[in-house]
Order: C-alpha cells, then structure tokens, then sequence
C-alpha cells in the first residue's frame, strides 16, 4: 500500500505565530487531515501560542495546544504552494509560482476569548473555502 503524496502544501504567516496563523494551520489540520501538509511560521514569532486562540479552538475541539511559534524561513516559503499571509507585512519572500493569499483578519494578540470567537469562526470559514479550492484543483488534475 502506497500513501498518497498530499495534494499542496500550505504555509500560514502571521508576525507572532501565536494566534491567527496557528488558527488557522489548526483548522487545516483538522478538516484536511493528511491530504494537505500544513506549516505555519511567524516574521517575529511570541513566546507561546494565545492561551485565548488555544481554549477558543478547545471549544470547536481542535487542540492547538502542543504548537510553538516558529520563525518563517525562505525553505518555508519555497516548499509551499499556497502562502497565505494575515497580517506579516513585507517580511515574506516572494517566489513566483506559489499561490499567495492575504487574509485580513484582526489580531488576537492580548484578547480574551469572547474576542477571539469571531476571529476563529472566520478563519474557519476561510480555511473550509481553502480545503475546497484545494480539493477541486486536484479532481481537474485528475480530469485532465
């Protein structure tokens, strides 16, 4: 039995790593399972991931609590499909041929929980159309 290469690999970047990006790899994660290989890095990354970002994914039952923030490196960028950006500024490289997205969402960073709910459900949200995107290239792959 042979494992199935995953269908993209997708890198989350936010400044800290410790909220949105986090989020999001976590949802990835989830609902994508092995099909899609998951990183997430930060420009300037935090000491820990947001105790708030962490209870606010408990509460839709995605652990994210074993994360650490990670610097973004250019390996990361280039060994990427998809780089989707929130908030990272000029500080990712650019290669040609990835497919960049930039996601506008606030950041967690000092907020409570009850704030971060609506950050979370919107990046879900993002992350399902993602999975979407992702699974319907590969089925006009196959097409073709």
């Amino acid at each position: 039995m042979t494992v199935a290469a995953p269908l993209a690999s997708v890198l989350f970047v936010c400044v800290h790593n410790a909220g949105r990006s986090q989020m999001a790899a976590g949802f990835l994660t989830h609902l994508a399972g092995d099909r899609v290989e998951v990183r997430s890095a930060g420009s300037a990354p935090g000491e820990e991931v947001n105790p708030a970002a962490v209870a606010a994914m408990a509460e839709v039952g995605v652990d994210i609590s074993d994360q650490r923030p990670k610097i973004l490196t250019t390996e990361a960028v280039r060994s990427s499909d998809y780089v989707i950006t929130m908030g990272c500024g000029d500080a990712c490289p650019y290669f040609p041929g990835k497919k960049y997205l930039d996601w506008t969402l606030e950041d967690p960073a000092g907020q409570g929980v009850e704030a971060v709910r609506p950050i979370r459900d919107a990046i879900k949200a993002r992350v399902e159309g993602l999975v979407a995107e992702i699974d319907a290239e590969a089925a006009a792959g196959r097409d073709s």
